[in-house]
Parts: C-alpha cells; sequence; structure tokens
C-alpha cells in the first residue's frame, strides 16, 4: 500500500522541490515552440519504440528459454552451439550486430531473385525487421545466460519428487522448473528489459524512425539541442518507471521465491 508519510520525508521534499524548479525553469527558459510541428512524428516514434521494445523482449525470453534450457542440462551438441551463441552475443557490441545485419543480409537479400519475387520482399527492404532481429537476438544471448542459472538454481528435490510420482518431463518442466526459475530471475527480467529499452536508440542508425531519431529530427532542421534532449529524456524515464511498476506488481503477484534448500 502507498503511504503519504513516506513521500513527506525531508529528503524527498528536497528533492521535489529542486525538481520542481527544473521544470519551471526549463519552461520559461528553453524553447518549445518546436513542439507542434513535431507532435504527430514524435508520437510515431514513440509508438514504434514502444512496440519494437516488447516485440523484442517477449521473442528474445522465449527463445533464451531453450538457450538456458540447453546451456543447464543439454547434451553437449547443444550446449555447445547455445554457449557460443551466448557468449558472441555479449561478447560483441549490439550496434555492431544491428549493423552486420542489416548491411550484410540487407545487401544480400536484393541479389536473390526468389526473395525479390516473394511476399516477403516489401518487409525484407525496410530496415524495422532486421532492427527487430538484431534485438530480439541481443535480448536472448543475454537472457539465455540468465536462464541457464535460473534453471541451475532450480531446487532439485522438487524435480526428484515429481520424477518418482510419475510425471512426464513435459508436464514437469511445464509446472515446476519453468515457473520457479522465471519467479527467481523476475528483478533481473526487469533490469534487462530496462537495458533493451536504453539499446533501441540504436536502430535509429539504420533509418528506423523511432522517439530518439526525432529528437536528432528537430535537432539538425531547427538547430535546437538541449530541449528535444530533455524531453527525449522524459519519455525514457517514463516508460522505464512503467516497466519498473509493472514487474513489481508482477512479483507482488506470484508466490515467494524458491529458497533451494
Amino acid at each position: 500500500m502507498f503511504d503519504l508519510r513516506d513521500l513527506m520525508k525531508p529528503h524527498r521534499i528536497v528533492l521535489m522541490l529542486i525538481f520542481a524548479a527544473i521544470v519551471v525553469w526549463c519552461a520559461y527558459t528553453l524553447r518549445w515552440d518546436w513542439i507542434p510541428t513535431y507532435a504527430p512524428l514524435a508520437i510515431e516514434g514513440l509508438w514504434r519504440t514502444i512496440w519494437i521494445l516488447i516485440v523484442t523482449t517477449v521473442l528474445g525470453f522465449f527463445l533464451a528459454i531453450p538457450l538456458g534450457l540447453a546451456q543447464a542440462i543439454g547434451p553437449w551438441y547443444l550446449a555447445a552451439p547455445a554457449k557460443v551463441f551466448c557468449t558472441i552475443i555479449r561478447g560483441t557490441p549490439l550496434l555492431l550486430q544491428i549493423w552486420l545485419l542489416y548491411y550484410g543480409l540487407g545487401s544480400l537479400f536484393p541479389q536473390i531473385p526468389w526473395i525479390r519475387s516473394s511476399e516477403l520482399w516489401p518487409y525484407l527492404r525496410q530496415a524495422w525487421p532486421y532492427a527487430v532481429l538484431a534485438l530480439t537476438l541481443s535480448y536472448a544471448g543475454y537472457e539465455g545466460e540468465v536462464m541457464r542459472g535460473a534453471f541451475s538454481g532450480v531446487n532439485k528435490g522438487q524435480l526428484e519428487a515429481a520424477n518418482a510420482f510419475g510425471m512426464p518431463r513435459l508436464t514437469m518442466f511445464r509446472r515446476i522448473w519453468l515457473p520457479q526459475a522465471i519467479r527467481n530471475v523476475l528483478p533481473t527480467l526487469g533490469g534487462e528489459t530496462i537495458l533493451q529499452l536504453k539499446a533501441t536508440p540504436l536502430v535509429a542508425t539504420i533509418t528506423v524512425v523511432e522517439i530518439y531519431s526525432v529528437s536528432s529530427r528537430v535537432r539538425a532542421d531547427t538547430f535546437i539541442v538541449y530541449e528535444p534532449l530533455l524531453l527525449l529524456a522524459v519519455f525514457y524515464m517514463m516508460i522505464a518507471g512503467v516497466i519498473t511498476l509493472l514487474f513489481r506488481r508482477f512479483e507482488q503477484q506470484v508466490p515467494g521465491r524458491a529458497t533451494g534448500k
């Protein structure tokens, strides 16, 4: 429950006053007359940032589950490729991965006749599929390592008991192993999702119009530098705040974490 008394603590009152003073100073001393002109483009960019974030985190997490499981219990011919994939993703810059996919596959596909004549070509000729693919693989690479630790940390006694009762392996994975693994890494998943949000501006380097690229457009057209960046920071903070609240609410609704004892 939210307690108003927590908000009235002296240090928080001072922080709120400082924030209010900064807001008033920005409102009266900086230029904001460009906002009506670029508001439609900003809304489009904000929406694209949000859906790229949602799609890549969901797809990346579903890919991270088999990556983590393969490293935790898989045979070597599954564990080794999963480990190599996670190592490459975690060891190379995301910007490099985006450029390799966009300038690599993006220049290769036009040379293949059956791709150019297929129904996929109108999409593959655009930049956003490569951005989505790069961010998805990046999230999967990091979360694959997280899920490896999560699967390894689940109480083995529960798995042995389920196996003794004759529970099928798929049912045991679906009802015991996976839920507890996810429960144990929820705080980490929330933090990684916020990091994924902070990585979305990189897709602007391959001409994807998202909220960061809109601020760059304003700066290039009007030579106004600080105001678009300040507004951009507010947008990112708001989205990050929503992500934090959603994950905290989810953590409160699921049962307590397994202790592994």
